[in-house]
């Protein structure tokens, strides 16, 4: 991988937005300050001592933002004053304003971030140490580089799935991979097909994406027809994008149900449950791995099958359990039970707050106390 040129997420990872230094809408072009913060990390000491899962996100401004991705060092292109606004720990909404700093000092900047978390340990994460310090500790490592910046407003969320424009003319085409994996055939037979459309390069993008660049509007068409036909994710309104699934069995030791191969059959059995408002998450085992916070439905794998938990996360505590041979099923029940209560202008997560735990219990199947 590092012969290829690809980051091997053997140091700290710092993540650029997907299409930078190519959109035409760009405030800064992040790949440079990324360079330059990867070359200095290497000739630190501290960076070994940070904890593997630390992080650095740059957002250059481009249409496909990170504002999604938490990090715990985050810096997003700002125009006045020219430079970047500085966050710490977490997401854009929940993330910590610290302030903005010049673009001439930025990299001094975030080596600092970093060097301060360090400092507290392999175990420390920049939002931890502001739930305990404050911003103290991280204002005091910076306070001759900061400066005074207005917040940045916020942006309607990105989107990879579909047609980008870039700077030269031509397009990014971004697909998604269904419930966040393919194979090893599916994926060689998408590459050979994106260098015959005339993809310059591929770049990945979050929510599981891949961006090829470089083709013209009508290879973008004939690239996306065929990656759906291998199984890929080309339009948005796909309900393959609101099912997260982990692994599962056989794949991870500690799965109770095979989560993964599950999820084909839970998207098509919910479809009418899939608009977009909620996610359904298909989790092997109690850990949650795939999706560690809230979803409206979750399907956990039990040692008496799989359990249903209603606005809670796979730790909770199921209130129904069926067979996996019966869980389609049983999420079918679900759908046309919400599509019953609907009322106008509601989405489905609307109508699904509205149910009754104990009436969507007895629908799934068998009560679980």
């Amino acid at each position: 991988m590092s012969a290829l040129d690809i980051d091997a997420g053997d140091r700290v990872p710092i993540l650029t937005d997907p299409l930078a230094g190519l959109a035409p809408d760009q405030a800064i072009d992040a790949t440079g300050l990324a360079a330059s913060l990867r070359q200095r990390l290497a000739a630190t000491c501290f960076a070994a001592m940070l904890g593997p899962k630390v992080s650095v996100v740059l957002d250059g401004g481009s249409a496909l933002h990170l504002d999604a991705v938490p990090a715990d060092i985050r810096l997003r292109a700002a125009s006045e004053p020219a430079g970047w606004q500085v966050s710490l720990g977490g997401d854009t909404r929940s993330a910590t304003l610290l302030g903005a700093v010049a673009a001439e000092h930025a990299l001094e900047l975030a080596a600092r971030l970093l060097e301060t978390i360090a400092r507290h340990g392999q175990q420390a994460r920049a939002k931890a140490l502001i739930e305990r310090h404050g911003t103290c500790v991280f204002r005091a490592a910076v306070a001759d580089l900061l400066i005074a910046g207005p917040p940045l407003p916020p942006r309607p969320p990105a989107d990879p799935i579909g047609l980008h424009p870039l700077r030269d003319g031509r397009l990014g085409l971004g697909i998604g991979l269904a419930f966040g994996h393919t194979d090893a055939q599916a994926f060689e037979r998408l590459i050979e097909a994106a260098a015959r459309f005339g993809a310059a390069c591929l770049r990945t993008a979050p929510g599981r994406a891949l961006l090829f660049i470089g083709v013209t509007a009508a290879a973008a068409r004939d690239l996306a027809a065929h990656a759906e036909s291998l199984g890929f994710i080309t339009r948005r309104n796909d309900p393959r994008r609101h099912v997260v699934a982990c692994a599962g069995a056989p794949i991870c030791a500690s799965a109770e149900i095979p989560a993964r191969a599950l999820a084909p059959l839970i998207s098509d059995a919910a479809a009418l449950l899939l608009d977009g408002s909620l996610t359904v998450h298909i989790s092997g085992c109690r850990k949650g791995c795939a999706h560690p916070g809230v979803s409206a439905l979750t399907i956990v794998g039990t040692q008496g099958g799989c359990g249903l938990i209603v606005d809670a996360c796979a730790r909770d505590q199921p209130i129904a359990i069926v067979a996996a041979t019966a869980l389609p099923a049983a999420l079918e029940r679900i759908a046309q039970t919400a599509a019953g209560a609907h009322q106008p202008g509601d989405t489905t997560a609307d109508t699904l707050a509205r149910l009754d735990a104990a009436q969507l219990a007895q629908t799934f199947g068998t009560a679980h106390g």
